[in-house]
């Protein structure tokens, strides 16, 4: 098991009014960061998936770490179920704020805020900012398309082929808490030529 991994950083909608499969895997994956002695950072409110994910790692054992930007938390979306909360002033606060605290990223389904959130963080490893394990988990399909624009990125020479190497895609909740759990980060950062040649 990887001793580095304490808070696991996790990205995820906070829209109310999804399928059900949906919030079913975010509580299988809180369950499943609490019972292996992880904590979640996470976006600090008690909405959609990113709270059906965090109560669960409460109810398990695990700490929940909340960051919000001020304009939401004024909004009435803070809860004050966290066991560490950190106020941010903007989205982009918030995005370095948690890439700070936590060992590990891992995006479930969501909407155009995560997306953002997912693709800085394969950014910021691609160029070695960090080594962290990023993880798709890719419930129900959700992000087959997403996946396959990916591809073509890469094949159409606008993203290096190293970029594959960069993220996990997990079909379920274990499968995610077995990558990270296994996780050995990268001896090296990637070279300017592995960034930029095709």
């Amino acid at each position: 098991m990887n001793q580095n991994i304490k808070n696991i950083c996790v990205f995820a909608s906070s829209s109310n009014y999804l399928p059900n499969i949906y919030y079913e895997d975010a509580k299988k994956l809180g369950r499943l960061i609490g019972k292996n002695g992880y904590n979640i950072v996470y976006g600090g409110s008690t909405l959609g998936m990113m709270w059906a994910c965090a109560s669960e790692v409460k109810n398990y054992g695990g700490k929940i770490i909340g960051v919000m930007p001020q304009k939401l938390a004024d909004m009435g979306c803070k809860t004050d179920n966290c066991d560490e909360f950190f106020m941010a002033e903007g989205m982009r606060d918030r995005k370095g704020k948690m890439d700070e605290i936590s060992n590990a990223v891992i995006a479930l389904a969501g909407g155009f805020g995560t997306l953002e959130e997912l693709a800085e963080m394969i950014v910021q490893k691609q160029l070695g900012y960090n080594r962290k394990p990023i993880v798709i988990l890719n419930t129900n399909g959700f992000y087959n398309k997403l996946l396959e624009l990916f591809d073509t990125m890469i094949e159409e020479k606008f993203a290096n082929k190293i970029t594959r190497d960069l993220f996990y895609i997990a079909d379920s909740p274990q499968d995610a808490i077995e990558y990270i759990k296994n996780y050995k980060e990268p001896d090296k950062i990637p070279s300017k030529h592995e960034i930029y040649s095709r």
